[in-house]
């Protein structure tokens, strides 16, 4: 079980965190909503929470819950900038489909 975050990604988690001022890392998550029935959270992280798994790569954390690693394992945190558009993108390999803005997901049941 693993999570990935790129160097560009890695740039720009850094760079948050220091301009918030504080922060352990970033906590990454799903819950059930969005176009294609899963959405991904993410949102800063002051204090672990039992049960957390803790992925740490090129000097940024991760932390996930037991919950949402069943859908999240082996996903790639990138951050892409496309013409005026910018952000951090899910490279998920449990992904059977992502609605057109890429903020939501489904998976196969089978």
């Amino acid at each position: 079980m693993a999570i990935t975050v790129t160097e560009a990604a890695a740039r720009h988690i850094k760079g948050q965190l220091s301009r918030r001022g504080k922060g352990l890392g970033i906590r990454l998550g799903v819950r059930t909503s969005g176009c294609s029935g899963m959405a991904y959270v993410l949102e800063f992280v002051d204090v672990v929470d039992d049960g957390d798994q803790v992925f740490e790569d090129h000097e940024v954390k991760v932390f996930i819950d037991p919950k949402s690693m069943v859908y999240l394992d082996g996903t790639e945190l990138d951050f892409v900038k496309e013409g005026l558009n910018e952000g951090l993108q899910f490279n998920n390999p449990n992904a059977a489909s992502e609605c057109g803005c890429g903020e939501s997901f489904n998976v196969d049941a089978g």
